[in-house]
């Protein structure tokens, strides 16, 4: 028992945590349209951020992006989510072909101000999150949602994440994989929104 709090304990220390993240400055640009994506590293991670302003109020986005069991409905490369504890949750990712499905382990925390919220989580070990078979697990996740209310029909986003894909991936291909995620998370987003 002592081992394993041990080893909780540990985990926690080493977690990577973005809370802060708005605040640096020298962001390399990847694309500069509508959804902004930019790198940087922090921490000694390659961490990446999406920014946009959406058409919906605050309350909607934050109760989507909470909604973590039901993220398959929301984000297409979700495809499954496993509540492991009432706030740790295992999230398995599907990857196109030919690359190996990822997931990973995070403990989450949720900030509520009037016209500010933030969703943060970060890789922890648990010792119900089983491995699929052609998965690859990413032991450093870590990521945050910083929403800001606009007006009442508009929010500003910012999504960051630690862009390590680890497993078969090429590191020559990161990029465009920050790219193409954070297009997607913040075009399906916007998508489940507007549907419902």
């Amino acid at each position: 028992m002592k081992k394993l709090l041990s080893l909780f304990l540990l985990n926690q220390l080493f977690a990577l945590d973005l809370h802060g993240i708005e605040l640096l400055s020298n962001w390399e640009i990847l694309k500069d349209e509508t959804i902004q994506i930019s790198w940087q590293n922090y921490q000694g991670f390659p961490v990446s951020k999406a920014e946009t302003i959406l058409n919906h109020s605050i309350k909607d986005v934050s109760f989507a992006i909470q909604d973590l069991d039901h993220y398959p409905e929301i984000f297409d490369r979700v495809t499954q989510t496993i509540r492991l504890e009432k706030d740790v949750i295992q999230i398995v990712l599907d990857m196109p072909f030919p690359f190996d499905g990822r997931d990973y382990i995070v403990k989450y925390s949720i900030e509520n101000q009037d016209n500010y919220w933030v969703f943060a989580y970060s890789s922890v070990e648990h010792p119900k999150g089983r491995l699929e078979q052609d998965h690859v697990r990413l032991p450093n996740a870590g990521g945050i949602w910083i929403l800001e209310k606009v007006n009442e029909s508009q929010t500003k986003i910012v999504y960051a994440w630690n862009g390590e894909l680890l497993g078969n991936f090429p590191d020559i291909a990161l990029t465009r994989a920050w790219v193409t995620q954070g297009t997607e998370v913040l075009n399906w987003l916007d998508e489940f929104l507007t549907a419902k």
